[in-house]
């Protein structure tokens, strides 16, 4: 019953005729949107959280999810170079394994998307208070006069009340998709090139002052036990969504000019660019102020965004506890005055990861909303943007209350969970259609498939099972709600549910589209 109403390819490429989005992105464009998603939250957010997790033996962990991901983007490449329009694993599963897994694909991808952009918000934020709280502003005021009380700081879990910078950032973000998606490029090929270069000067400042003695011991909490979320496995399994950034651009694919050639190009260099920054950066951080993970009463490993890890950080200055790891190793190394602007970069870099995480949940449920599994108003575009506005504010909305509210480490676990699940789908994706449609034309062909698609899945199992036992729990949860919506929803709205087997006057996109500037470029 889960492999019905499967929806044949062509079909897929003259729905997205019905309504097309404007073809403006080149590959270019697309590897510095692939960095903008990946650079930013692994690095300068989460190094803290993985720290906890695994110790020193985190840069394990960045090796360990960095190839799981690059086994995942050759899948990926495949497929999206194949199906070059917008909708990501959703698409790619409807055509290949049916409506039923496809729609729990999409319901999981708002896991990986949506709560995503609150996770980067709310490290955003860490880095925004961190400056406002050590700033003097050139000497015109006191170094935390700018600071915001405590309770607006953070969320609940966090001590706080409401987490007023990241409830604002994603506000601004949603913005500003909804005015174009040129301009919103445009912005973020600048917001790259900042981060880029703030992580450079924390590379030249942090190798030379590693010390071998602050790797020891390596693995201070193991390798991590199946739904421990502690660990090497663990930490892995946290930090993957900062990897996510090559997914959304393949969600980008029907915006994009001459998707079969730019879409791998962007996919693979942007994980390429990426991995190296991860590694270079991890080992300056562990190699000059160490990061040992805080320990509890018990002897066992606090679980990071927690309460508990909240109140065993009061006042310590761990690497752990900071909620602006670079910018706090810096100052840790005496040099605040760096720490500050890398705490800026931080701030004016961090937005670009949010606006690819909502860019991508977007274009996801305008693709399910053009299927009919989700009301029509979904799917319309604005008359003068071009762009799927009414999703882009409702999606929005969401993302800056989960980021008012929750702290970053649950949010980072639980998108991790859908992030995971749809790389499964993809990669078995890939096998299926390369026995079914062995003569179609692919214009990026993963090498290898056959031992690179199984090993993809089974990375990804490892990881989903080292997420903690409350993270699964509530995937599971979701994709319960999830079916109950699809039973009574979009089983009986979808177009093939329905019978609505022609593109209604829509026409296949030519594999090279014309270049066509929308009217934000």
């Amino acid at each position: 019953m889960l492999f019905w109403r499967v929806k044949p390819l062509d079909k897929i490429m003259e729905t997205a005729g019905k309504k097309a989005l404007t073809r403006q992105l080149g590959a270019f464009q697309l590897t510095m949107l692939g960095v903008g998603a990946v650079i930013g939250t692994g690095i300068f957010v989460l190094t803290a959280e993985a720290g906890q997790k695994a110790g020193p033996g985190m840069m394990v962990a960045f090796v360990i999810a960095a190839v799981v991901c690059a086994l995942a983007a050759l899948a990926y490449a495949e497929l999206a170079s194949m199906i070059p329009v917008s909708g990501s694993a959703y698409t790619y599963t409807y055509g290949v394994l049916g409506e039923a897994l496809a729609w729990i694909v999409g319901w999981a991808l708002v896991l990986e998307y949506a709560v995503a952009a609150g996770a980067v918000s709310v490290g955003w934020s860490g880095y925004m208070n961190g400056l406002l709280m050590h700033t003097n502003l050139f000497g015109l005021v006191e170094p935390g006069a700018l600071s915001l009380p405590m309770a607006l700081r953070t969320g609940p879990y966090d001590g706080g009340t409401f987490n007023v910078l990241a409830c604002l950032i994603a506000l601004a973000v949603t913005w500003l998709l909804v005015i174009g998606t040129s301009k919103s490029a445009k912005v973020n090929a600048v917001l790259v090139s900042i981060k880029v270069a703030a992580l450079v000067g924390f590379i030249v400042i942090a190798l030379p002052a590693v010390q071998s003695e602050n790797f020891e011991p390596f693995l201070p909490s193991g390798w991590g036990s199946p739904m421990g979320g502690i660990g090497v496995l663990g930490a892995a399994a946290s930090i993957f969504f900062a990897y996510v950034g090559f997914d959304a651009v393949s969600t980008a694919a029907e915006e994009t000019k001459n998707p079969n050639r730019n879409i791998p190009i962007g996919l693979i260099g942007s994980l390429l660019i990426c991995t190296i920054f991860y590694l270079l950066v991890s080992y300056g951080a562990v190699g000059s102020v160490g990061s040992q993970p805080m320990i509890g009463a018990g002897g066992a490993v606090i679980s990071p965004g927690t309460p508990e890890m909240a109140a065993a950080c009061m006042g310590s200055e761990a690497l752990v506890c900071s909620k602006e790891p670079l910018a706090h190793v810096m100052r840790m190394l005496g040099f605040g005055g760096i720490g500050n602007l890398i705490g800026l970069a931080a701030a004016l870099a961090l937005p670009s990861v949010v606006l690819m995480m909502i860019y991508g949940q977007t274009r996801i449920f305008f693709t399910m909303s053009r299927d009919g599994l989700l009301p029509e108003i979904l799917s319309r575009v604005h008359p003068k943007y071009h762009t799927p506005h009414v999703v882009t504010m409702i999606t929005g909305g969401f993302v800056a209350a989960f980021a008012a509210m929750f702290p970053v480490g649950i949010l980072a676990d639980i998108s991790n969970s859908g992030t995971l699940f749809a790389f499964i789908m993809v990669s078995i994706g890939v096998m299926i259609l390369r026995k079914q449609q062995p003569g179609r034309l692919r214009p990026f062909r993963t090498p290898l498939v056959w031992l690179v698609c199984p090993l993809a899945v089974a990375g990804c199992l490892l990881l989903f099972f080292n997420l903690s036992l409350y993270t699964i729990s509530l995937f599971f949860g979701w994709a319960i709600i999830g079916l109950v919506v699809y039973r009574f929803y979009g089983y009986r709205h979808s177009d093939l549910g329905r019978g609505l087997t022609a593109a209604e006057g829509g026409e296949v996109p030519p594999p090279e589209p014309p270049f066509h500037e929308g009217p934000q470029a």
